[in-house]
């Protein structure tokens, strides 16, 4: 399968196989080869992680988009396409509060799955989202 920019081979799940890399373009790749409303997905969690965390550092390591705040280090989360929906690691995500909904075998680890229906009217809480965002770039960044 191949993304809108060039030939890019989508991994397991729809997940799009992008080059390492640091700064926002490797991570504008991923996003604009993330297939159907999977890229909706991405580009509103970029577009959240953007207006929340002015400076925002951003790489792709192991296929996957990272974030981590500006003037840290490490990372406090990253996304992934799995087949039916996306997964948000929140690397923290144990002391946020709320912490988001989906357990971890790591004891700090928490997810958020998004599925194509959290984009419908009112499915998709950004407020808490965003939320989550802030306090997770305030926390001390996994080192990866």
């Amino acid at each position: 399968m191949t993304g809108d920019k060039g030939s890019v081979k989508l991994l397991a799940g729809g997940n799009p196989q992008i080059p390492k890399g640091d700064g926002d373009a490797p991570v504008q790749a991923y996003i604009a080869a993330m297939p159907g409303w999977k890229r909706q997905v991405g580009e509103r969690i970029d577009a959240v992680v953007a207006r929340e965390v002015p400076g925002v550092r951003k790489a792709v390591k192991w296929n996957s988009p990272f974030y981590g705040a500006p003037d840290g280090e490490g990372w406090f989360l990253s996304l992934h396409c799995m087949t039916k929906y996306v997964k948000v690691a929140f690397f923290k995500g144990a002391a946020l509060e709320p912490p988001p909904p989906g357990p971890s075998k790591q004891a700090n680890v928490r997810y958020l799955d998004v599925y194509e229906d959290s984009l419908s009217e009112g499915a998709w809480d950004e407020a808490r989202f965003a939320d989550w965002v802030r306090q997770a770039a305030a926390q001390p960044g996994e080192k990866m």
